[in-house]
């Protein structure tokens, strides 16, 4: 089988999540580099339930979780043909094919998850999960609930699940029309608008810390979240991850690309299982699977081999 590799993002985590690739040396490789560059055990700090809720411990324990993963991957044999990753997992994604090294890319998500905190205080938001209403439903909810405040379309998760973000009074007038309109309206707990206009302040923090990589050409296509289209343009990566924090997650798009591409399998690399539910209902013709564990990883790659 053609394979593509997906990676999780924020949302995905749970307590203990680096536990079971601490048994596999590539993925134990992995989690040592990172605790090196963090200047702390970052499997232990996955344990503490209250520390992992915070942004930054998050961003950089999903990453080091979805790298391992895909050590793994490679120590089955599986090469990917492409790669993509959801908001956070993108930066994985960018490890993955071969445009970056993992300890400058966790440098770099470090001081992302720091300055995407800090300006979920200075420009105070939420987000806004609409399940149960098609995609074109959810932009015209979003225009008629915007009214003067900050209101986008943050995330394009599949066919029926999009996410807004913005300023906490248009976020509670979307809820209400959502039920209005006989949608569930779900808020996820984050610490700020995602992928909005409210992260501004945290983009030229991000930039700064870009400054510090030079992306090489990928060795596959990597299919980016900001125009769902397959790239091994080193330039066109660097743009696309200048824009991520503030722009949206075409992921339902970015599945129809992988498909054309050629994949008939889609694994997801990473903890938790968000992105393969999502795939198993709008990528119906594909094979996916979840990888949360070094066992699943072996079965992977049975799976693929056929």
């Amino acid at each position: 089988m053609d394979v593509a590799i997906v990676f999780p993002g924020q949302g995905s985590q749970s307590v203990g999540m680096m536990d079971a690739w601490l048994e596999h040396p590539a993925a134990k490789a992995v989690i040592d580099e990172a605790t090196a560059v963090l200047g702390t055990d970052i499997s232990e700090l996955c344990r503490d339930e209250v520390a992992l809720a915070r942004t930054d411990v998050t961003q950089q324990s999903v990453l080091t979780a979805d790298v391992a993963a895909f050590r793994v991957l490679q120590a089955e044999g599986i090469e990917p043909m492409a790669v993509a990753g959801h908001s956070l997992g993108e930066f994985a994604a960018l490890v993955a094919a071969g445009a970056a090294d993992f300890g400058p890319i966790l440098e770099v998500v470090r001081e992302r998850s720091l300055a995407m905190a800090d300006a979920g205080d200075a420009r105070p938001g939420t987000m806004l999960a609409i399940v149960g209403m098609p995609i074109d439903g959810v932009v015209e909810l979003c225009n008629d609930a915007r009214g003067d405040d900050i209101l986008v379309v943050a995330n394009e998760n599949s066919a029926l699940q999009t996410v807004l973000a913005g300023e906490l009074p248009a976020i509670e007038r979307a809820e209400a029309l959502a039920k209005e309109r006989k949608a569930r309206a779900i808020r996820p707990n984050v610490a700020g608008a995602f992928h909005s206009p409210l992260m501004e302040p945290a983009k030229e923090r991000i930039d700064a810390a870009l400054d510090g990589i030079t992306f090489r050409p990928p060795t596959i296509p990597i299919v980016q979240n900001v125009t769902a289209e397959a790239t091994t343009d080193p330039d066109l990566i660097m743009a696309n991850m200048r824009a991520h924090v503030i722009s949206g997650v075409k992921w339902v798009a970015t599945g129809q690309t992988i498909a054309g591409l050629g994949a008939n399998a889609v694994i997801e690399a990473g903890p938790g299982d968000v992105l393969t539910r999502m795939a198993k209902r709008d990528l119906k013709e594909l094979t996916v699977v979840a990888v949360r564990s070094p066992e699943e990883a072996a079965a992977a790659a049975v799976t693929v081999r056929g």
